[in-house]
């Protein structure tokens, strides 16, 4: 808190004397140290720059592979038996396209959603681009603000500065003139401004690589999963792969080049070229999807991540309501002169020069007196719910003041609070106007405060916010609204909205409930307090978490300090509960720890100072583009139109993603290893392998490529499950393995069947219908539920291989050509008894193995 001398010349917009207050640099100066390089030029990405998009896509362990055995090919082989390289670069040419594309729109949703300080220069203050910070610049700093660069306060009145993300220290710390600030930390309380002393790449934020701004990568178990995959291929292939150059090169004394083209076309389709390509082309057209709907995804993951949510953290002001808020009455107390009372709130309004959204109403309703001067000022803080100013009220008297909570300001057995308590029942905001009878800098200031009005807020609901609590609610996602307001206002708002209940799943099945209900929970005790029942704050806190197991699940409101410190008694009573209000900034992390504690993934949204913390440890944190600075930083997800209506489609966005790569990985895998067992058993019984690459090409483009990529688009409103590895395997390895087993039992019938010159190619052919069939098979499960374009997806495929076998340009082409009438209706019948055993296995999997 600062004081300022009651003789200076003094402006109610501006709380430093005038003649005191630094001009910023001129013009001038900017130009010259622009023109010496001092100039923050750290470039903020929000993608991968178009080179590493191009490198991540083309040098790949599996590009090197197939481009390996291409270039092999191109030599040896005819050029339809090297279709399957040209398919790489063109699968990898659409892979960096879709990414570039992804890249455009997330730069321009991230202009949008820069952060843009205000600089002092020649006198003047303006919003700027970070990138636009020089050397010694003047930044001044309110409530939500980042601090972009390191740098010197010259400037403080009440300043306290948050470096919990950079130090681990929970304690917002004051700064005064004089003192350090670190890029990276963010502002709580108070305005002032901070001369910039290191810029570019030397500020402290840039030295932690950005960091700061984004602190954790979120995990994606689909990334994950695909990885290891991966490296288990990997491990099988290497074997099975030298004992087929082994096998087809070295023991069998056929042609030259007919035995490379075998081994190739033997090692080739092991490799889920796809998968990768397919995961990331997904992950980049959501982007695109959201970001027509200016939504911006700061990190890919996160898409998949807010799909596997169960749990919605909401903070009430700005997500479930508007911003802006209506005075729509000031109630005097004791006989109060409201006249005198307005005269007050407008003097109060004018003296902060960052007003948060319940000063600004009072300013709206409440002019300024112009005769009215502060002396000093105490800024609003989440914590101690209040802020404070003193005046000199032009006609010699001096007064100081407090606006805030009334259930902090208030004694217990204070009659104002009954009345307090019904406009809260109402859903309205109530702020108690009191007369203080300390200094300001006294830490005791609100003890023996008389009160004078309560001035009585309506707030705005968002139009949208019920039908997407409702959504969330039909997908079983339970919602929590953490709000630093009155709990009985916070719960009237809530069940206007429709949230009622004991909290989620638990709730509803009646198994947990309210750890506190009806208007009460605004008058419980602070911990270490004494409550009306002559109970100490912290033996009611352990008898409200007893108490809340027999609660009633329809009276899920909260008053958040009668919660345990203990996390995993506040995790149960976070169960029971929905509606938490009077919940401090360090509580809201406190509560979503409790949550993760429990196996909850969590969601944190929020637009205030007081939700960053909490958004920075959630599993997925969402914030309003009209948030703070700080919040729109450390969130993953931005909502720049802050609209909370496109939540939903984050999370369809998400499990499109999630299930549609779970269903394509299934069908690359398969044909990984039915690859891998026909290598092992060609090895095995010393017979030449029975494909070319052309015949796998054929087969891979019309049962995987082409399917999957139309498969890993489509919508899907699956909900997320994890474990996405055991899920994938559980099919693909007995659908690969039949599929393996039946397509080498027809070749080897085939073997036995034909003979004399030609027959390799029919034996060939005859193999080729059988794995063909099968494939197809498999793609008609993976493609469940049938919708018209599904069905005429597999009906176009199986269409498309007909016409190979019917037209003789294309049965030459890829050397596919059925001979006689017995062995084509055996391997028929061969892929018959598979599909079959894919269905059993199908089923029998679903229901036994567990995930």
């Amino acid at each position: 808190m600062t004081h300022i001398d009651a003789g200076a010349e003094l402006d109610p917009v501006h709380p430093l004397p005038l003649p005191g207050r630094s001009p910023g640099l001129s013009t001038a100066e900017v130009a010259e140290r622009v023109a010496r390089g001092e100039v923050n030029d750290v470039p903020v990405r929000s993608s991968r720059s178009l080179t590493e998009i191009v490198r991540a896509n083309v040098f790949t362990r599996f590009n090197a592979i197939i481009g390996v055995l291409w270039l092999v090919m191109l030599f040896v082989a005819p050029f339809q038996d090297s279709l399957f390289g040209y398919v790489i670069i063109a699968n990898t040419g659409i892979g960096i396209v879709q990414e570039w594309r992804a890249k455009k729109t997330l730069d321009s949703l991230a202009v949008i959603g820069e952060a843009k300080p205000t600089v002092r220069r020649d006198g003047t203050s303006a919003e700027i681009s970070t990138s636009a910070i020089v050397l010694g610049d003047l930044i001044e700093v309110g409530p939500g603000d980042r601090i972009v660069v390191d740098g010197d306060c010259v400037e403080a009145e009440g300043l306290e500065i948050d470096e919990s993300l950079l130090t681990g220290e929970a304690d917002p710390v004051a700064r005064h003139p004089g003192e350090p600030v670190m890029s990276g930390s963010f502002v709580v309380a108070g305005t002032g401004a901070f001369k910039v002393t290191k810029v570019g790449r030397e500020a402290y934020a840039a030295q932690l690589a950005e960091e700061a701004s984004r602190f954790t990568l979120v995990h994606s178990e689909l990334r994950t999963g695909i990885s290891t995959i991966l490296k288990y291929v990997t491990w099988m292939m290497v074997p099975t792969a030298i004992g087929l150059v082994i096998s087809q090169l070295v023991v069998k004394e056929n042609d030259f080049k007919d035995s490379v083209a075998r081994t190739v076309g033997g090692i080739t389709p092991m490799v889920p070229e796809g998968l990768v390509l397919l995961t990331s082309i997904a992950f980049a057209i959501g982007v695109i999807r959201l970001g027509r709907k200016q939504c911006l995804v700061q990190e890919l993951p996160a898409i998949e991540g807010l799909a596997r949510v169960d749990t919605v953290c909401l903070d009430k002001t700005g997500t479930l309501t508007e911003g802006g808020m209506d005075v729509t009455e000031v109630r005097s107390l004791d006989g109060a002169d409201e006249t005198y009372i307005r005269r007050v709130l407008g003097a109060l309004g004018a003296s902060d020069p960052r007003p948060n959204a319940s000063l600004q109403a009072v300013i709206d309703a409440c002019p300024d007196s112009a005769e009215w001067r502060r002396l000093g000022s105490l800024p609003f803080s989440s914590a101690r719910k209040y802020s404070g100013a003193s005046f000199s009220e032009g006609d010699g008297e001096s007064s100081t003041w407090l606006l805030g909570a009334p259930d902090v300001l208030l004694d217990d057995e204070d009659p104002a609070l009954a009345a307090t308590d019904r406009l809260n029942e109402q859903g309205l905001r109530v702020l108690l106007l009191s007369r203080a009878v300390k200094d300001l800098d006294d830490p005791g200031v609100s003890v023996g405060a008389r009160p004078t009005a309560l001035v009585v807020l309506e707030q705005r609901l968002r139009p949208d916010a019920a039908d997407t609590l409702r959504y969330f609610a039909e997908q079983d996602v339970s919602a929590k609204v953490l709000s630093g307001d009155n709990a009985v206002s916070v719960g009237a708002v809530a069940h206007k909205l429709g949230l009622v209940g004991g909290g989620g799943a638990a709730g509803r099945a009646g198994d947990g409930a309210a750890v506190e209900a009806g208007s009460a929970v605004a008058r419980t005790a602070v911990p270490g307090a004494t409550d009306k029942t002559g109970a100490t704050g912290g033996a009611a806190s352990a008898a409200g978490t007893a108490a809340g197991a027999a609660g009633s699940a329809d009276s899920a409101v909260v008053d958040a300090r009668r919660l345990p410190g203990d996390r995993d008694e506040m995790a149960l009573a976070l169960d029971a509960g929905t509606v938490f209000g009077r919940v401090t900034p360090q509580q809201k992390r406190d509560m979503v720890g409790a949550l993760q504690s429990r196996g909850h993934t969590v969601a944190m949204t929020g637009d205030g100072v007081n939700d960053v913390l909490a958004l920075k440890d959630a599993d997925i944190g969402v914030s309003m583009g009209s948030g703070s600075e700080a919040t729109r930083a450390v969130a993953q997800i931005v909502l720049l139109d802050n609209s909370f209506a496109t939540l939903p489609s984050v999370v369809a966005e998400g499990r499109r993603v999630i299930g549609n790569i779970t269903r394509v990985a299934t069908l690359f895998l398969v044909k990984t290893v039915y690859s891998v067992l026909l290598a092992v058993l060609v090895v095995c019984s010393q017979v030449e392998y029975p494909f070319l690459p052309r015949h796998l090409t054929l087969l891979s483009t019309l049962t995987i490529g082409i399917p999957a990529f139309f498969l890993a688009l489509a919508p899907n409103r699956e909900r997320a499950r994890p474990h996405f590895v055991r899920r994938v395997m559980r099919y693909a390895v007995p659908g690969g393995v039949l599929a393996g087993l039946a397509t080498f039992a027809t070749y080897l019938l085939a073997r036995h069947h034909y003979s004399g010159p030609g027959s390799l190619d029919a034996e060939t052919s005859a193999a080729t219908l059988t794995l063909f069939l099968i494939s197809m098979w498999v793609l008609a499960i993976i493609a469940r539920p049938y919708t018209w374009w599904r069905v005429g997806l597999v009906a176009a495929m199986g269409g498309a291989f007909v016409l190979v076998l019917v037209v003789p340009s294309l049965q030459h082409f890829f050397a596919l050509k059925l001979v006689g009438v017995t062995m084509p209706w055996i391997a028929v019948g061969i892929s018959a008894v598979a599909a079959a055993g894919l269905e059993l296995v199908w089923r029998v999997v679903g229901r036994r193995v567990p995930v």
